[in-house]
This record gives structure tokens, sequence and C-alpha cells, in this order.
């Protein structure tokens, strides 16, 4: 299987779905890929097969970055869903382009893992988990002074000023 290095804003946001799988809904955690029904038609939506063996794989990488993301693990923990991955280059007329050869099963899963990896290098400090205690989404903070703390302003970000705000009237009592 050949997957192009290059990633792309779809790469991107593939990523941050991914990581964005594990929702806290009415205060429990929940996760979209636990159902193999629901994780079947999420995987195809992204260009995968749907099977339990990718499901497995990308259920690992969207672990191991979310831990990564939030500074939980190390890079090196990278290696074990890379073992196996070889790069190659072809050439056009546009110049070389380098593929990689990963297995079928791991496509997404490696997938993901270079879209944060070019993140990683490209933006560091964008990609990181929503200021909202109670919130375990991730955000890409696209704003120039890369300020974003919430994964949604209306909702988290709205939460938390509502929140200070309470603490702040109730100790001036």
């Amino acid at each position: 299987m050949h997957l192009a290095v290059r990633t792309s804003g779809a790469d991107e946001s593939f990523l941050l779905e991914l990581l964005n799988t594990t929702p806290i809904v009415d205060g429990e955690q929940h996760d979209v890929l636990a159902d193999p029904g629901t994780a079947r038609h999420w995987l195809r939506a992204y260009g995968g097969t749907g099977s339990a063996v990718e499901r497995r794989h990308t259920v690992a990488a969207r672990s191991l970055l979310q831990a990564l993301v939030r500074e939980h693990a190390r890079v090196s923990d990278v290696a074990a869903l890379l073992n196996g991955v070889s790069s190659r280059p072809s050439t056009s007329s546009d110049g070389v382009e380098w593929g990689l050869d990963v297995p079928e099963p791991r496509r997404l899963a490696v997938r993901a893992v270079l879209a944060w990896d070019v993140l990683r290098r490209t933006s560091p400090g964008r990609l990181r988990p929503c200021g909202n205690p109670d919130c375990a989404l991730f955000l890409i903070d696209r704003s120039k002074p890369n300020t974003a703390r919430w994964c949604s302003m209306a909702v988290c970000g709205n939460r938390m000023k509502a929140r200070r705000h309470y603490e702040r009237a109730r100790a001036g009592r």
C-alpha cells in the first residue's frame, strides 16, 4: 500500500476528528469507536476499510496521540506504531515524491501519526487539549497569537468564563 508522505489540511482535520472521538457527554466519557458498526462507518468515512483490525490499530494510535498531546507519553513511544513502515521515492514531472509502504490495516493509524508529527514540527504547541478540565476534546489553534484555550468558545469557553465569574462573585460576598 502506498501512502503519500505529504500531509494536508485534510490530514489535520482527520487527526483532530480522531483525537475527538472520546468526548465527555453528560459527565461520562464516550468512545465513538467502541461500537463496531459506528467504528466501521467512521473508518470508511476517512478512507479506511472499516475492518476490526484497522479499528484496533486506529484506536491504539488515537490513545497514544492523545497521551502525547497531553504530555503523558514520549515521542519515542510512536516507534511501535511505525514498526514495519518503510519509505520510498518515486519521480514524476513534478519532481521526487516520497511515499510510504504501510500495511493496509494500519494505514489510518500511520496517517494520524504523520499528521501529528507534521503539525508538531510546523506548528509547535498549536495542537492541545481543551482548557476546560471537564472536557476531553482537543483543538488546533490557528489564531495568530496562539492563545485559543477551548475546543469551542460557545461551549467550553462560555462555561469556563461563567464559572470564573461565579467564583469571583461568590468570593466578593
